[in-house]
């Protein structure tokens, strides 16, 4: 071989070298930028769902969700958010309101005592009665069940006054009602469960419908600031606490709810007679 086609295929060959290391330049740089370009998807990705877990994380939902649901009043009420709770006949002329929370022990000791008292008086005309649902143990206790018993409460005031009063006191009896650390009425089943004891409620599908659905959610929340503004009105916090007049109905220690049938019965008249 000459040195000139020696020189020429030794040109051609570092030609050849440089086009192919170009060819492989280029295909490295495009690896690196498929390789950026996915982590920065990824990246964006991630950011975007954390982004949306965060955003999830501060909708409101339960019970802050209700604050600004649109308020349904359960039939059977007045007033202009619902809150207006009146039972008995047209003929009586003075009104006993009653302020409950659901959890309450102590109203739950007043139901059972004084309870068939209260019915007896209502049905027979010599006054009717008011109900104040409060929710402040939900406060006071870890727990929601104050306010999910009180939407319950709606749902049944809903249905009638009849199937209201005795729900309530199903509620508050020995077999249902628990301890005030055992938050049992957070739970629909139970609330279910224990209006399936009730005329009216046993097996009523929109009654456990509004239950499910919290539809008196909203309601319940109003209520419970209705018992807080009447509270600071009337200098009281606590339940159960009766009203006649605008004026405390005590037992005979002056300070105190009645807590048995005699000693209400003799506040109660004594109420009616001022």
């Amino acid at each position: 071989m000459s040195k000139r086609n020696s020189q020429a295929a030794k040109t051609a060959a570092r030609e050849r070298l440089r086009v192919e290391r170009e060819r492989e330049a280029k295909r490295a740089k495009t690896k690196r930028q498929v390789v950026v370009a996915g982590s920065i998807v990824a990246v964006l990705a991630v950011a975007g769902g954390i982004g949306y877990a965060v955003v999830q994380a501060n909708q409101p939902d339960g019970w802050d969700a209700a604050k600004n649901a649109k308020l349904v009043k359960p039939a059977n009420t007045s007033g202009k958010d619902g809150t207006t709770v009146v039972i008995g006949k047209d003929s009586a002329e003075k009104t006993l309101v009653m302020y409950e929370d659901p959890r309450c022990p102590a109203c739950a000791a007043f139901e059972q005592s004084v309870g068939p008292t209260v019915d007896k008086d209502v049905e027979e005309g010599k006054y009717k009665v008011q109900f104040v649902g409060a929710t402040f143990i939900d406060r006071n206790v870890p727990g929601v069940g104050s306010k999910n018993a009180l939407s319950a409460l709606g749902a049944a005031l809903d249905v009638s006054p009849e199937a209201f009063l005795k729900y309530k006191t199903a509620l508050y009896s020995t077999k249902y009602h628990p301890s005030e650390t055992e938050d049992k009425f957070k739970d629909d089943d139970y609330l279910i469960e224990v209006a399936n004891s009730v005329d009216g409620l046993k097996g009523n599908k929109a009654f456990q419908a509004a239950v499910e659905k919290g539809t008196y959610d909203k309601w319940a929340l109003v209520m419970s600031e209705k018992f807080d503004a009447d509270g600071k009105k009337y200098g009281f916090q606590g339940t159960p606490t009766l009203l006649m007049d605008g004026k405390k109905v005590t037992g005979s220690d002056g300070k105190n709810t009645p807590m048995t049938p005699a000693d209400f019965d003799k506040a109660i008249d004594a109420a009616l007679k001022k």
